[in-house]
């Protein structure tokens, strides 16, 4: 969904995203195809707002081969999980016969991760099971928390993650425009009667590729990523501001 000539408040926008979901809800409620078309709408949204929210702003500097932000926690919705799930099933041979198990690295990366805190996780050093030479495997289908995290200045990124007390001028556009595309799917899901929270990914991604039916439980209404859960997160208060939001 692009905004360009629409008020583009991001009131405005969180609605008309609410709805396009809901829609994409009504038509393909409990089918396998539903996720991949909430994540083509969120990723083609996000893409497309953040380009007319950058007009005459800065570039930004992240490239291929920069991968200095991937040692953070990432957070996901359960679509996005199990999108990349399924990606990961689809690549799995191919990638082997490069020597490369994904199944494999997450499981690692989740053990070796699981509860810690953001911090504990840059001094650990260990990057995102997906970091293959600088370049991510999964780069088409990463989750939206990837790609609102946006730098002017790599340089400054690397700095930081080796412990630099350094401030990193992350791109607002792509961090609002991802919010509120966010925001705008879980809202939704949680009308819809689908689990719609925020997930950490590691474990998240383990769940779903130890257990063959997770993304059919999920698409009937079952919360199957919920020992994934992200701390800290009161849904309570997230419902009211969510029932908030749509009735201004």
């Amino acid at each position: 969904m692009n905004t360009r000539g629409m008020d583009n408040s991001p009131l405005a926008f969180f609605k008309a995203m609410h709805g396009a979901f809901d829609d994409i809800l009504a038509q393909r409620r409990g089918r396998p195809e539903l996720i991949e078309g909430l994540l083509s709408l969120a990723f083609g949204s996000f893409d497309g707002n953040v380009e007319i929210q950058s007009e005459g702003q800065a570039e930004v500097d992240c490239r291929k081969g920069c991968a200095a932000c991937c040692r953070l926690r990432v957070v996901a919705t359960a679509p996005e999980v199990l999108l990349i799930a399924g990606f990961i099933r689809t690549t799995a041979e191919r990638l082997r016969e490069r020597g490369i198990d994904l199944a494999q690295c997450v499981a690692e990366a989740d053990a070796d991760t699981r509860g810690l805190s953001e911090v504990e996780r840059i001094t650990r050093r260990r990057r995102c099971p997906f970091i293959v030479k600088g370049a991510c495997t999964i780069y088409p289908v990463r989750t939206l928390a990837c790609r609102g995290h946006a730098s002017h200045d790599r340089r400054a990124c690397a700095a930081a993650m080796a412990g630099g007390d350094i401030v990193i001028p992350i791109s607002q556009p792509h961090l609002v425009v991802r919010g509120i595309v966010q925001n705008a799917m879980q809202s939704a899901l949680l009308d819809n009667g689908y689990a719609w929270g925020l997930y950490e990914l590691n474990h998240a991604l383990h769940i779903a590729l130890t257990d063959d039916g997770s993304r059919d439980r999920w698409l009937q209404g079952e919360d199957v990523l919920a020992p994934a859960m992200i701390d800290g997160l009161n849904q309570q208060e997230m419902m009211r501001t969510f029932a908030e939001i749509k009735t201004q």
